[in-house]
């Protein structure tokens, strides 16, 4: 391996940046005319929202706590509990910090093998990871549903309840940097241990081939024909938001793309391809979809809360059913399944909810 000095090396760091940022833009668009355009201010405002621990990314705004745990109670409670101490869904958020954690930066309890489980509030170390978490994912059933000022007061009442801020603080943009120096774990991230243990050299010490490189590999994955369906349809156990889905595990994978451009074998089912010669999705599984019904249920198979097999199986034929399915999925609630809840959705129109309801109890999955 070539050992280069330090000025030849900027500048081959230098030409390469020139050359990825001018030659290769233009022969682009040169070999593909007409192919996409630049994006608008505005798609890339909405896709650019991650923020830094520098708090760089940080948009304005505020919300207090009082607000917070309004928001919390309706729409946080059913799957993190009331103090955000609920282990029924996921891990707790709050719990195992002291105020000494505070003074000092690091919780005792992670080392403390008496301490029976790790929560959010434990672990965290950097302020904006949780602002940037809460904005684009939640709440689970609506992910970034939530605007800039209902997440700062979930986090300024989530705070509160680790004890990190008072009753009556309000959260904004202004103040983050101040409670990021109470977070009581927030010297908890670093790599000076390792540094220090190597006397600041990589623990590492591989040797790169850089020769006989083959000029292209074709990189992929595949299921095995035995494992295919071993754990159900994945296309059914994905959030339906985003880009991605699970493929349709219930079918043979598909050789190649068609040319006709009809809906491709092996792909979710409640995809639509627009296609004149291609029938549009059952209204029941493009509500599945818009919705985000897949976040808990399955269609065949139980996710978090029963598939809706079991929901059609249960509940078909009797008295008035449609009308009580209606005011379980508009209000939420718990226990006819189990002690998991099931979040309201009141802000789906009642006509959605009732097609819902009729495709479930019809059962043709």
């Amino acid at each position: 391996m070539f050992r280069w000095g330090k000025r030849l090396r900027r500048l081959l760091f230098a030409l390469s940046m020139l050359v990825c940022w001018f030659p290769l833009t233009s022969n682009a668009a040169d070999k593909f005319p007409g192919l996409g355009r630049p994006a608008t201010v505005a798609e890339v405002a909405a896709w650019d929202i991650d923020v830094r621990p520098d708090f760089k990314g940080l948009p304005a705004g505020s919300g207090s706590v009082a607000k917070g745990q309004e928001i919390w109670d309706a729409r946080c409670a059913n799957c993190h509990g009331t103090f955000g101490e609920s282990n029924e869904i996921f891990t707790p958020i709050v719990g195992g910090t002291t105020k000494q954690d505070i003074e000092r930066g690091r919780v005792a309890s992670l080392t403390d093998p008496k301490q029976p489980q790790r929560t959010t509030m434990m672990k965290v170390a950097t302020l904006s990871s949780l602002f940037d978490y809460i904005y684009r994912a939640m709440p689970w059933n609506e992910p970034r549903s939530l605007t800039v000022n209902e997440t700062y007061a979930v986090l300024a009442h989530l705070l509160n309840m680790a004890e990190v801020v008072p009753d009556d603080f309000v959260l904004s943009d202004k103040t983050m940097a101040s409670v990021q120096a109470r977070m009581p774990n927030r010297f908890g991230m670093t790599k000076s241990h390792g540094l220090a243990n190597m006397r600041g050299k990589p623990d590492v010490h591989g040797t790169a081939c850089m020769k006989d490189c083959a000029e292209f590999v074709q990189i992929g994955s595949r299921l095995p024909d035995y494992a295919r369906n071993a754990h159900n349809n994945l296309a059914e156990q994905n959030r339906g938001w985003g880009p991605f889905r699970g493929v349709n595990t219930t079918v043979a994978p598909l050789a190649a793309l068609s040319a006709s451009r009809s809906v491709a074998q092996g792909q979710p089912s409640s995809v639509v391809v627009s296609d004149d010669s291609v029938s549009p999705a059952p209204t029941g599984k493009i509500l599945y979809a818009k919705h985000h019904c897949a976040a808990c249920h399955g269609l065949t198979n139980k996710l978090v809360g029963p598939s809706f097999r079991e929901v059609a199986k249960r509940y078909k034929g009797k008295p008035e059913v449609n009308a009580v399915l209606e005011q379980k999925i508009k209000l939420g609630g718990a226990g006819a399944w189990g002690n998991i809840p099931m979040p309201p959705h009141a802000t789906i129109e009642a006509s959605d909810i009732a097609s819902l309801v009729s495709w479930i109890l019809e059962g043709k999955f």
